[in-house]
Formats: C-alpha cells, structure tokens, sequence
C-alpha cells in the first residue's frame, strides 16, 4: 500500500428506517393475530358440533351497520394522521373524533345485540359450544376495541388542551395502525361467525 491509497469509510445507510414506534406496533400485531388465529381455528373447528341449540343460523342477525361504522373508522383515522401531518391540528381533531365516535358506535351496537341474545334468546357462554366459542372470539374482539378506544380518547383529550401538535404525528399513526388492525380482524371475525359459521 502507498500513500495515495484512500481510506474507505462506511458511511451509515441514508435510507429509509422505520421508528421504533412501528415496530414496537408490529410486533404486538403479529403477537396478537397469533391469539385471534387461535379463536378463530377453535370456532371454525367447534362450529356445526352442537347436540343441542341454537345454531348460528338460529339466532346470529348480521350486523351490518357496526361493521360499516367500524370499518369506516379506519378511513378516518387516516384522514387525521394525514391533517395532522400536515398541521391541521384543528382537522386532525375532527376526524380523529369521528374515528372515537364510530368505534363507539360499534362497542354499542356489540352490546346491544350481546343483551339481545343472553336476555331474550337466552344465549349463554355456557348453553353449547357455539356459546363459548362465538363469546370468547367476539368478545376478545371487543375487548382489542375497547383498548383502542380509550387510547384514542386519550389521545383526544389531549387534542382538546391544544397540546397535539405536527410533530406528534408519528405517534399517531402508530396508534392508527393498531385501530387497522382492530378493523381487519373484525373482518375476518364477521366472515368466519357471521357468514361463514351460518
């Protein structure tokens, strides 16, 4: 080696990396659709296996309405990552307020049908394995949506004091991916319980 030689550096990678938040997200995802795979398989595996009623065909109405609120949840809580990411604090509140309104919707309208079927159908967990299992999916569902309801309500209460602002807008789009996930999961839930399962 001469002098001349030049000496190579390693310059650090410029491209793009994502943040720790979205991949601390990432991988509650994986981990969690690794919990609602199980649910899902034990309903698929126990559905039609009743000696005794009521079927699915029975007693299940679609619920048509709470799957379209949902589902358009997530359309709109795009739209406010996207305001506030452009600075539209006061957009991104409004739709980010959608969002919390839809996804209660949706919790309402689960109970009001879960108060329809133990009350006036007498639907329990414990009448077949329809029961246990259509409770234990559905009902771990709702649970994922109230989790991201009161993290979305937190999230509004700060929107509220003035104290969301751009540079926040990454962490609410790693919560946004949480409530598409919630969204997605519900679609396979409707498919397997409801269309599938009757």
């Amino acid at each position: 080696m001469n002098a001349t030689t030049a000496t190579i550096s390693v310059e650090p990678n410029a491209g793009w990396t994502p943040s720790k938040g979205v991949v601390g997200m990432t991988c509650l995802i994986i981990a969690e659709s690794a919990i609602f795979v199980v649910f899902v398989v034990a309903y698929l595996f126990y559905v039609g296996k009743n000696l005794s009623g009521p079927t699915p065909r029975q007693i299940l109405e679609l619920p048509i309405l709470n799957s379209i609120c949902l589902l358009s949840s997530s359309a709109t809580i795009m739209f406010a990552v996207r305001s506030l990411r452009n600075g539209a604090t006061r957009k991104f509140s409004l739709w980010w307020l959608v969002t919390v309104l839809l996804g209660g919707y949706f919790l309402f309208g689960t109970g009001r049908e879960w108060h329809r079927l133990l009350y006036e159908k007498g639907f329990t967990v414990q009448t077949n394995l329809f029961g246990t299992t259509f409770y234990s999916l559905v009902g771990l569902h709702a649970s994922h949506v109230v989790v991201g309801l009161v993290a979305l309500l937190v999230v509004m209460g700060f929107a509220v004091i003035g104290a969301v602002r751009k540079e926040h807008a990454e962490r609410a789009h790693v919560l946004g991916l949480y409530w598409h996930f919630v969204d997605t999961v519900w679609v396979v839930v409707f498919t397997v319980v409801y269309i599938i399962g009757r």
